[in-house]
């Protein structure tokens, strides 16, 4: 029959308690060796009863006082105790006896950092790190990383980073952190000639030619991003990040097949998200195939109802195919979650428009120009519902309110002008567009948008023919 290790284990520790509690309550003269008091010390710690370690720790350095094992054991305990200052004397008292052991450098770090003793603790490991080789070396940077970053000294995180890999070219966590830190540094350039490097070393290391086609994207050099994750998938062919980034690159370069089929590949590798199909939904939308755009945002909306951003996206889709209804509908449901967002109010007045449903659509622009009141375009639609559904004195009144709040633009100067013709004030609306003319020609297209007929005014011909020869419209 088997030996089962487990069980072992199991009753040694078991024997190892009961000697500890007979010492403990003095009952007899037990002896525990050094390693048996290490694993008593374990065992409470692991059970997070920090005071039955300690009370441990502190009788087994009454038998082994010059055990630099057994301080740093008591050290961590007094630092889950936020004693830091006890903590401090200990570990120093530990690194003369052994100055070999990492962890007297990684606990020192924690508690000069949790007494606020930043640079302090870089101090050490910096000083640390030039006594320490392989492994231990690139934890202690590691560690210094942390530091780094905890105190927002991003750039040195990147350093950190960066003389792990030159030191050992193939470590993964470096690989992985740098690859953000690239992008949140943006040191780009850098990043290249780091990953160039080690892929002439190790071509077939598909970390580093992912970074290396990050670093190309952070560049906008989108080609060349594009070869290199090719590179890495090659290597590992279901690398799903590599094709989510591919694809981004592809859309970046307006190739939407390419990164419908990148994309594709993502859902094949990776459980379903909302951003994948949104961004199959999206290079649809950009290839005007929105029936299919509309399948993969609501394939989106189903994993995430929440957003409304998706209905929105939606609604977009009908409005482009000139199914007003039902945008209308989804736009509701985008407007239930998100009442004042001002793409939603904006479509939802233009949609009413549309349908004739006039004084609900001036309800939606009202909202957008409440939300946004110096942006034009909110006051633009306000205007152009009013002045087309010949509500005149209420256009001109959001005219002028809009001229207060958003500023004296050129375009509200050619509305003004609109208004009074329309109203019959053929001098002053003259005036006005002789105004709007001088200082702004090329938005002249969105005073005829508004009343092509217009263009039957001698007048108005004149005036304009008149800056045409003066200036370009």
């Amino acid at each position: 029959m088997k030996e089962n290790p487990y069980r072992h284990d199991r009753d040694e520790l078991k024997e190892l308690l009961r000697q500890f509690e007979n010492l403990r309550s003095g009952q007899s003269h037990s002896y525990l060796d050094e390693e048996a008091f290490e694993k008593i010390i374990d065992h409470f710690d692991d059970r997070d009863e920090i005071s039955k370690a300690l009370e441990a720790a502190e009788m087994a350095m009454e038998q082994y006082p010059y055990s630099a094992s057994l301080m740093v054991k008591k050290a961590d305990l007094l630092i889950a105790s936020r004693r830091y200052i006890d903590a401090l004397r200990l570990l120093e008292q530990a690194e003369i006896l052994d100055s070999s052991d990492i962890d007297i450098y990684i606990l020192k770090t924690d508690a000069y950092l949790a007494l606020d003793q930043q640079p302090k603790a870089v101090a050490l490991l910096e000083e640390a790190i030039h006594h320490f080789e392989d492994e231990e070396r690139i934890n202690l940077l590691f560690e210094l990383a942390d530091v780094y970053d905890d105190y927002e000294e991003f750039d040195k995180v990147f350093d950190c980073l960066k003389h792990i890999l030159e030191y050992d070219p193939n470590n993964e966590e470096a690989l992985y952190k740098i690859c953000f830190w690239t992008d949140f540094s943006g040191r780009n350039e850098e990043s290249i000639r780091l990953h160039q490097h080690i892929i002439n070393e190790y071509p077939y290391n598909e970390l580093a030619w992912f970074n290396l086609a990050a670093a190309y994207q952070g560049l906008k050099l989108y080609e060349k991003s594009i070869d290199a994750y090719k590179y890495a998938i090659v290597i590992n062919e279901k690398f799903d990040y590599a094709y989510r980034n591919m694809a981004d690159a592809y859309i970046r370069l307006r190739k939407y097949r390419d990164a419908i089929e990148a994309l594709e590949r993502v859902i094949e590798l990776a459980r379903p998200e909302d951003v994948i199909y949104e961004a199959i939904g999206h290079c649809y939308d950009r290839l005007k195939n929105y029936a299919q755009a509309r399948f993969y945002y609501k394939k989106a909306s189903h994993l995430n109802p929440e957003d409304s951003k998706l209905y929105y996206k939606i609604a977009c889709t009908y409005i482009n195919e000139s199914s007003l209804n039902k945008a209308v509908q989804y736009l509701e449901s985008a407007l239930r979650i998100h009442r004042m967002q001002p793409e939603y109010n904006l479509a939802m007045g233009e949609c009413l428009m549309e349908m004739g449903n006039i004084k609900e659509a001036v309800l939606y622009f009202s909202n957008v120009v409440k939300t946004k009141p110096r942006n034009l375009g909110g006051w633009e639609e306000l205007i152009r519902c009013l002045y087309k559904n010949n509500f005149t004195d209420q256009a001109m009144q959001q005219i002028l309110v809009a001229q207060d709040v958003a500023g004296d633009k050129p375009l509200f100067l050619f509305y003004k002008s609109a208004v009074l013709f329309a109203k019959g004030k053929s001098k002053e609306a003259l005036l006005q567009l002789e105004k709007a003319m001088e200082r702004a020609p090329k938005t002249l297209r969105k005073f005829i948008q508004l009343n092509p007929t217009i263009l039957q005014n001698q007048q108005v011909v004149d005036l304009i023919a008149k800056y045409k020869r003066n200036k370009s419209i």
